[in-house]
């Protein structure tokens, strides 16, 4: 296995530090420690309930405010770099939107990463991945704390690969702030939070604006029109061309506590978004994306006794999404059959588009849950949780379009920009469709010696559209010795298919199937957890999945067709090893590497696009009082193209990014510049093959900060 001279490095140096203070420590006495291991992080996505990190039956990442605020972090993408074996790409099949590839497993709209705000899931249940072209801001975020592998015994469907749940700042505590940020690709963000105390209720606010349009250097130079001008031989292609990344968000969150009951409000808007390469890979500057995604969640927790705290959540959401496709440029040429689709193999004629080819999906996805939890200590020895739970998601459609069934049917020569409203037709892209989950979970954490802990657990799920899914899991953790942690750790995972995957019609791309089964994995890991002495952390992690029935495309036998099918089964193996190095309390050294290995387990053929080996180091120091400056890193390698791409392999790459920090004494000003990809590399992430040069990722960007804090 082949490393850059980076890697070799850092490994080395951590090497070097871990042998030293082998050395220098072995005698290092257990009531120090203990004083050490007072200050370790704690987290509660591990198993609900709050657990030392070091000690939590997973394998989980923290990243703190001041992690985001030293990173000069602007968005949960730039957070979410940190975490080892995570790589971030954009979607080679939607808007560019952002795939959290987790140990190999990545397709183009993400389900398989669960995603949570403060607890609950917000996924748009049509794709089965994230709201279309989300950006969260990063400002409001006081933690995140991700799982890398199965989460389902806990969090249920599509904590497949891994769980991330964002953990937004207690605003009543949170001191009143105002800044602004202003930088490369005229981007500019505006934001405001408050708090404080009404009547014993208390009242937070957050608000924030970001804006932005796009680097104008990431060009695609080729695009599916490019391909129809030879055909048909016109000119009327957008390529080469700017990808479309333009954003234009606003996020607001409010909070009400009073006593055992807190109110959470969330709105997020995506009033003007870019679709990337569009729709059907044919470049498009006139379209957009707008979603707006509200939710509101009453919590209720109670110490019943000494023993028992009963948690109670109810949550709604409405996600509404308006897309504008134009889908194929103004005066596009197009063999269209009796179906009004692009049909090469029976078209009815050729007609020429003189507005565009044009479709309009909308949605409307509504979302209710409720959740009681019950923790229960007073056996000795023990803490067993209980949940019991029920969720409904509804989606209602809406289309408008100048083209496909009830609309054309190749036999009119031209079709100009005119939209046919479809809703509440046979000819839409999906019916309104509906589904309801009942779910119950156990899961007991015992104590079997005070060096021995056991964590296991089951849930059931019973979903309305295909059934029944049971999914346990099991964890040891042994203190080996006063500052080794040795872990082994099983579980079961699914993710239940989308609506998409279930019930898309009336598409010329592919079709859903209601006979679909959930995709399913089972994880085994090996974790070593090392505190060398007060400066070294290590933590070395080997894992092995199999995971079978994931969902893909297949022919239809005897048609031209594409239908969603269970298509095949992964194997996956590799390891994350990580450093952290603390010599003193001005700096810090974090380094990780990750090594994955998931083929397909028929062709032993491995995972297209996703990264081998990847590695990311982060530095920080204290220059003194007033002046922080950070420094990171991420080296990307080993990513594989799909056996039919035949173009050249994708080259490694390396990013280095700079911040830089000032808050001038007391003062209430703050300030802070970053500079990502400092060294203004052409960095690509691979794209579908219409898109020949692959995604060019933004160049060099520079960003200034200022924020001012008041106390009310």
């Amino acid at each position: 296995m082949k490393l850059n001279l980076f890697v070799r490095a850092m490994i080395w140096m951590a090497g070097s530090s871990a042998f030293g203070a082998m050395a220098v420590n072995q005698d290092m006495a257990q009531n120090e420690l203990d004083d050490f291991y007072g200050e370790v992080d704690v987290v509660s996505i591990a198993t609900g309930t709050k657990k030392r990190i070091d000690k939590a039956p997973a394998v989980t990442t923290l990243i703190t405010a001041d992690d985001i605020a030293r990173m000069g972090a602007s968005h949960l993408d730039e957070v979410l770099e940190m975490v080892p074996g995570l790589h971030i790409s954009p979607s080679t099949i939607s808007r560019l939107d952002s795939v959290y590839s987790i140990r190999g497993i990545q397709t183009g709209f993400n389900p398989q990463v669960l995603v949570l705000l403060n607890g609950t899931e917000f996924k748009n249940s049509f794709s089965g991945g994230l709201p279309y072209t989300f950006r969260f801001p990063a400002n409001v975020i006081e933690r995140v704390e991700v799982i890398r592998g199965p989460g389902t015994a806990v969090y249920g469907a599509d904590a497949f690969s891994g769980v991330i749940n964002i953990v937004t700042k207690n605003l009543a505590e949170t001191a009143t702030n105002a800044g602004m940020r202003v930088g490369s690709f005229a981007s500019r963000d505006v934001w405001l939070q408050t708090g404080g105390e009404w009547q014993d209720i208390e009242l937070g606010f957050a608000l924030e604006h970001q804006q932005s349009d796009g680097d104008p250097d990431r060009v695609a130079k080729s695009d599916q029109q490019t391909v129809f001008d030879r055909i048909f031989r016109t000119a009327v292609s957008k390529a080469p061309g700017t990808l479309a990344t333009r954003y234009d968000i606003i996020d607001a969150h409010t909070s009400a506590k009073l006593q055992n009951w807190k109110w959470e409000q969330w709105w997020w808007q995506q009033r003007d978004g870019g679709l990337g390469p569009g729709g059907a890979q044919a470049l498009d500057s006139t379209g957009y994306q707008k979603f707006r995604d509200y939710r509101s969640k009453l919590t209720h927790s109670q110490d019943l006794s000494s023993h028992l705290t009963w948690t109670n959540d109810l949550s709604y959401m409405d996600a509404r999404s308006e897309t504008y496709f134009v889908l194929f440029p103004a005066g596009a040429k197009l063999p269209i059959g009796a179906d009004g689709n692009i049909n090469f193999a029976q078209p009815n004629g050729l007609v020429t588009f003189t507005d565009g080819y044009i479709g309009s999906p909308h949605g409307n996805h509504k979302d209710s849950r409720f959740n009681s939890i019950l923790n229960y200590k007073a056996v000795k020895d023990h803490e067993i949780r209980f949940e019991l739970g029920w969720f409904e998601q509804k989606l209602t459609p809406r289309e408008y379009k100048n083209f496909g069934p009830g609309v054309i049917d190749g036999k009119t020569p031209t079709v100009n920009g005119t939209l046919t409203d479809l809703t509440g037709s046979d000819y839409i892209y999906v019916k309104p469709v509906s589904r309801t989950n009942r779910h119950l979970s156990v899961q007991d954490i015992w104590q079997l010696a005070s060096d021995w802990e056991i964590t296991y657990g089951v849930r059931y799920d019973y979903f309305s559209d295909f059934g029944s899914t049971v999914n346990p899991r099991a964890a040891v953790v042994w203190n080996t010795a006063h500052n080794l942690t040795t872990k082994l750790l099983y579980g079961s995972a699914f993710r239940a298919p989308s609506f998409n995957e279930l019930f898309l019609q009336n598409n010329p791309t592919a079709l859903g199937n209601p006979a679909l089964d959930p995709e399913t994995i089972d994880t085994t890991e090996l974790v070593f957890d090392y505190q060398l002495n007060f400066d070294n952390h290590l933590v070395l992690n080997m894992y092995r999945f199999k995971a079978k029935d994931l969902i893909d495309k297949a022919p239809v036998p005897g048609t031209s067709f594409l239908q969603t099918a269970n298509v095949f089964d992964l194997d996956g193996k590799g390891a994350e090893f990580e450093w952290t190095y603390r010599p003193a309390a001005l700096w810090r050294v974090d380094f990780n590497f990750a090594y994955q290995n998931t083929v397909n387990a028929a062709t032993d053929q491995r995972v297209a696009n996703a990264p081998g080996k990847s590695a990311s180091l982060r530095l920080y120091y204290d220059l003194n009082s007033n002046w922080q400056v950070s420094g990171w890193a991420h080296w990307i390698a080993d990513r594989r193209r799909a056996t039919t791409d035949t173009r050249a392999p994708l080259a490694d790459y390396q990013l280095w990014n700079l911040s830089l920090n000032y808050q001038p004494g007391s003062s209430p000003w703050r300030v802070k510049t970053s500079v990502r990809n400092l060294f203004d590399k052409s960095v690509y992430e691979p794209s579908g093959t219409a898109i020949s040069n692959d995604f060019l990722m933004e160049g060099r960007s520079l960003h200034l900060q200022v924020s001012y804090n008041w106390q009310l």
